[in-house]
């Protein structure tokens, strides 16, 4: 049962995924999380506000399942399978975490100085949040799906258009892990 409690090694899971992403190929589906939130939006009834989401969203129920396999195996997996009681990051990366005022840094994988109900009454932080969140909207719209889709499954499909996308999401993390996020942080503490 412990071999289930260790991060699984590169030789398996990576034929599983590969076995995942040939079934999908063989029956014809597409692989993303953004496509989900559209269905989910469709079911909801926006397609009455824009025409995006006017679409036969019931051909697209079967990604849902997606949906909740990610939503149960995140649960089961941090709450079951998981052995270790902190997050493995470099010690350079704690050192500056907490310069920024984390408390402790690498004790969790969400921290409460940004994932907490507290961290919500702070208007910076909210504004981030609405403005992170309209981007990543866009970007993936704009993009023509997320950084799963483009990466699992665009890649594996040979497609130069994720391979685009995907290039595109690492540079603008590198930029915003690097020249953004060091001055954002201090507004927030």
């Amino acid at each position: 049962m412990s071999f289930l409690l260790d991060p699984w090694p590169w030789y398996v899971s990576g034929p599983l995924f590969a076995l995942v992403m040939l079934s999908l190929i063989v029956f014809g589906k597409n692989f993303g999380m953004s496509s989900n939130l559209r269905t989910l939006c469709a079911v909801g009834g926006a397609g009455k506000w824009a025409s995006f989401f006017r679409f036969d969203f019931k051909a697209q129920k079967w990604n849902l399942v997606v949906v909740l396999g990610a939503v149960l195996g995140g649960f089961i997996g941090s709450h079951f399978l998981q052995n270790q009681s902190s997050v493995g990051i470099s010690p350079e990366t704690i050192v500056a975490l907490e310069g920024y005022g984390f408390e402790n840094p690498g004790s969790q994988i969400l921290p409460n100085e940004l994932f907490s109900v507290a961290a919500l009454s702070n208007p910076i932080a909210i504004a981030l949040l609405l403005v992170g969140g309209f981007l990543v909207g866009f970007g993936t719209r704009y993009a023509g799906g997320c950084t799963s889709g483009h990466a699992i499954s665009g890649l594996s499909n040979l497609q130069l258009p994720s391979l685009v996308a995907v290039i595109g999401f690492f540079v603008g993390g590198l930029l915003m892990t690097h020249l953004i996020l060091p001055y954002i942080l201090p507004l927030i503490f």
